[in-house]
């Protein structure tokens, strides 16, 4: 079913050139942060470096002025503290490229919003859990918003490239006896396909709930009521032959969570609580 798009208001208008601006500008400053993965050149640090592909996000890393910060990110430095292992942080925005680079030896860890699957754990190992999060499908506000995931049938949803999204929605898709359209994007991450969504580019956009909440201040014109998938495990990923490395970071992470009240405190200054399941 074909449904009626209605013009927007002025006030709409503006705020949607205000943001295309915003992306435009964005995705400058993303792309000088997407040259490590795109630079064939690039080479392991050596030693006992560890190479960390790690995705920009509000969850996973971020930038802010001078700071950066990110769960993951403040997670695996509190690894490096107690440790005493070296990690070099190489930031990407498109998550294939970080999953090739993996497989061919340029990184030894991806973080990045991938659930665990059955068929992903045939291509990579993955840590034990990290913390706990849902596909939401992100759309304008309004009166044109569906409300359940029946309401997509004959529609097209945007997802990232290279994420397990696209199997779930082919789940979902054979669930309700209809199909729903995927668009696998190339170039961008789940922040800017909001981003796209907010300002009217696109309609709908698959991304994990955690960034949704995060970029809910930012774009308040957006919906994330309608869940895709449950809830999900989020871990690490490593290359399929090095397991010593995967139980390293286990280990690792088994030591941090030690300090409880550091480790809760950082849950929920990102997430706004704990993993009661992954809190020991």
């Amino acid at each position: 079913m074909i449904r009626q798009q209605y013009p927007a208001k002025r006030g709409q208008i503006v705020l949607y050139v205000i943001l295309l601006a915003v992306v435009v500008a964005f995705m400058i400053a993303l792309s000088m942060c997407d040259k490590p993965v795109q630079d064939p050149d690039v080479r392991p640090s050596g030693g006992d470096t560890l190479d960390i592909a790690i995705e920009y996000s509000p969850v996973t890393y971020y930038t802010y002025d001078d700071t950066l910060g990110g769960y993951n990110y403040d997670l695996l430095r509190m690894i490096a503290s107690r440790v005493g292992c070296p990690m070099k942080f190489h930031p990407v925005v498109t998550l294939e490229k970080a999953l090739t680079g993996l497989e061919n030896g340029r990184f030894d860890i991806v973080v990045a919003q991938f659930p665990m699957t059955a068929g992903d754990t045939a291509r990579f190992a993955f840590t034990d859990p990290i913390y706990i999060d849902q596909q939401v499908l992100v759309q304008q506000r309004g009166s044109q918003a569906i409300h359940s995931q029946l309401d997509l049938a004959g529609d097209t949803v945007w997802v990232v490239k290279g994420s397990p999204m696209v199997g779930r929605i082919a789940s979902l898709s054979r669930e309700i006896g209809d199909t729903i359209y995927v668009h696998v994007d190339e170039l961008y991450g789940p922040e800017q396909l909001m981003m796209m969504v907010s300002a009217g580019e696109i309609r709908y956009a698959v991304v994990n709930r955690s960034i949704a909440r995060a970029m809910a201040a930012r774009l308040p014109n957006l919906d994330r009521s309608v869940a895709i998938s449950l809830s999900q495990f989020q871990s690490w990923m490593v290359a399929k032959g090095r397991m010593g490395l995967c139980d390293s970071l286990n280990r690792w992470h088994e030591q941090v969570k030690l300090d409880t009240a550091t480790y809760l405190g950082l849950q929920r200054r990102y997430f706004g609580g704990t993993f009661p399941t992954l809190a020991r």
